[in-house]
């Protein structure tokens, strides 16, 4: 009994092997095959590669391109805006005899259209008040004068400063307060 049950024991890991025997295994790709699938996935690689590569070299020249556009362009609304500014101007030079008034009033509203070109194009005044605090980040400071205020305070403004987009384009001039 015994011999018969390690016969069946075996029977079927012998059928088993046989099976696998029998079958055709699984063929392994020859070195060459290797070889040659490398090959083709290198190929495929580099012109993936040199692809982007191309992308990123045509986004870098437009780039390019925008800036320089912005470059050149980017004073255009203000110079659009200082076009009626020169139109005043031009056309009270055409007045054969203006009278102090008109040309008073001409300048006056020359001024507004500049004004308002600033305004729009974000060229704000700097303008301090009397006795404000001297702010070295906006104002430049020509001398210090005795005065009855506290030291370092603005006393005059000799010239308006300017901010263009919250940019300091030209500090204002102004004289301080001396210490006491």
């Amino acid at each position: 009994m015994q011999d018969t049950e390690k016969q069946a024991e075996n029977e079927p890991v012998q059928d088993t092997q046989a099976q696998t025997q029998g079958a055709e295994p699984a063929a392994e790709p020859t070195a060459a095959e290797q070889l040659i699938a490398a090959e083709v996935k290198i190929a495929e690689m580099q012109d993936a590669f040199l692809r982007a590569k191309a992308e990123a070299e045509n986004i870098r020249r437009r780039a390019q391109d925008d800036i320089g556009r912005a470059h050149k362009f980017a004073i255009e609304g203000f110079a659009e805006s200082l076009l009626a500014v020169k139109d005043s101007l031009e056309m009270a030079l055409k007045i054969e005899t203006p009278s102090v008034e008109s040309l008073k009033e001409g300048v006056d509203m020359t001024l507004k259209q500049l004004s308002s070109a600033f305004e729009k194009n974000k060229l704000l005044e700097i303008s301090p008040q009397a006795g404000e605090k001297l702010d070295p980040m906006k104002h430049q400071a020509i001398s210090a004068v005795p005065a009855e205020q506290e030291a370092n305070t603005v006393v005059a403004v000799l010239q308006k400063g300017y901010t263009i987009s919250d940019r300091l384009l030209r500090p204002a001039l102004v004289t301080v307060a001396q210490g006491k």
